[in-house]
């Protein structure tokens, strides 16, 4: 059994052992919704030119999105807890990527690797308690240059939104946004691309 104060990798490993390096490792729901979430991203944080790091970067599918949708960044990091996952990512040879396997809830200085001027965060932060969340975004936040984004299951989803279940669960979307404005004034936010509200993504950035 693996230690419980990395029991938010546990999912992952689980779906690594079941599915390797195919999408359900990602544990998203589809395709479509991971570049739903990805769109939303580009549309919030200006992204071209930047040094990206991807916090929880799985088989480096933002890196291969941003590359296809032909947003030119100056250098993408990624970083995972699955070394498997990362060698593939790695594997895939995507232009000025590349990717570390590494814990960096516990290991925060590898939010820092490439100098990030942006931090993203997707699908992430599902499986964490909300103060390891809290504790997550601190770091993250501190190790951005200019902006930092974010994803999340929200819990001020409408009736119609998906029931959610193990492994993924939603967080206080109040609490986040609240910890957001604690931060900076420059706080976006967006709970309009999912149905019912499902997902919600918070955009912040330094001046």
């Amino acid at each position: 059994m693996q230690p419980t104060h990395d029991a938010y990798l546990e999912p992952y490993r689980e779906a690594q052992r079941a599915h390797g390096h195919s999408f359900d490792v990602t544990l998203w729901g589809s395709p479509h919704t991971q570049r739903k979430r990805f769109e939303v991203f580009t549309e919030m944080v200006f992204l071209p030119g930047k040094r990206i790091l991807d916090a929880g970067c799985s088989r480096g599918d933002f890196a291969a999105y941003l590359l296809e949708r032909g947003v030119m960044y100056e250098h993408f990091v990624g970083v995972d807890g699955l070394p498997e996952v990362v060698a593939y990512a790695n594997g895939r040879k995507l232009e000025r990527a590349d990717f570390h396997a590494g814990d960096f809830v516990r290991d925060t200085a590898l939010l820092r690797l490439g100098d990030p001027q942006v931090v993203a965060i997707s699908g992430t932060l599902n499986t964490m308690d909300v103060n390891t969340v809290l504790k997550l975004l601190d770091h993250a936040w501190d190790a951005a240059g200019q902006s930092l984004v974010f994803n999340f299951l929200s819990d001020t989803c409408g009736d119609t939104a998906p029931p959610q279940e193990y492994p993924a669960h939603r967080l206080p979307t109040l609490v986040l946004l609240d910890w957001a404005f604690d931060q900076a004034w420059d706080v976006r936010f967006r709970q309009d691309y999912m149905p019912g509200g499902h997902d919600a993504t918070i955009a912040m950035t330094k001046h």
